[in-house]
């Protein structure tokens, strides 16, 4: 079982900057953590990882339509285990907290899941790495790299500002004085029977 007093926000960035390196290294996805909970956060930033890259290929000037319509369909797909998987790490979480008796269910509730905090420090993590691709840049002009220098100071403060909101809000929720929620995702889109241009669509193809 996971100590819920050794989960931090600096270990889970450290993670993600390191999966994303690896992963532009070798050009795979896998995830080598044995551990349930941090294998988990690095799924889901593999499914951020592939995302990124994927909507990268629907901006191709001469992709055809064909093209934009699979990579389309691949991102619905793609964002879909995104959400589930941040999901998943507020499962963890709860089930992790509740052995303790918490979250405290007279104490204040957090707006944001950590789960959704780790979704947008995996964001974070993957402009940093691109943001930075750019500075090291030998065929840009300098403004470009004097640009994407200022881009990654940002970049670099909001993420450290997001580390400290994710550690302030767990200790809190440790001590009994603060709550979140697991706030299910209910997408649509990818549901044929929630989806007016699918479910409409075969009723015409039906009849």
């Amino acid at each position: 079982m996971l100590d819920s007093h050794t989960i931090s926000a600096r270990d889970i960035a450290t993670l993600q900057d390191d999966c994303t390196r690896l992963w532009h290294q070798t050009e795979s996805l896998a995830v080598t953590e044995e551990n349930p909970w941090l294998r988990t956060v690095a799924e889901q930033h593999a499914a951020n990882f592939e995302l990124w890259h994927t909507e990268d290929q629907a901006r191709l000037p001469n992709a055809s339509d064909a093209q934009i319509a699979a990579v389309k369909r691949a991102i619905d797909r793609i964002n879909q285990r995104r959400n589930d998987l941040a999901e998943s790490c507020d499962t963890l979480l709860l089930e992790i907290l509740a052995t303790s008796n918490l979250p405290n269910s007279n104490a204040p509730l957090h707006s944001e899941s950590p789960g959704l905090m780790i979704d947008r420090l995996s964001i974070l993590s993957l402009k940093i790495f691109h943001t930075a691709e750019q500075i090291e840049r030998t065929d840009a002009p300098a403004a470009h790299i004097e640009r994407n220098r200022s881009r990654l100071a940002i970049l670099t403060q909001q993420r450290a500002d997001l580390v400290g909101c994710f550690d302030h809000m767990w200790s809190a929720v440790l001590a009994g004085t603060l709550r979140f929620k697991l706030y299910r995702q209910l997408k649509m889109y990818n549901d044929p029977d929630l989806n007016p241009a699918i479910y409409r669509a075969n009723t015409t193809v039906t009849e």
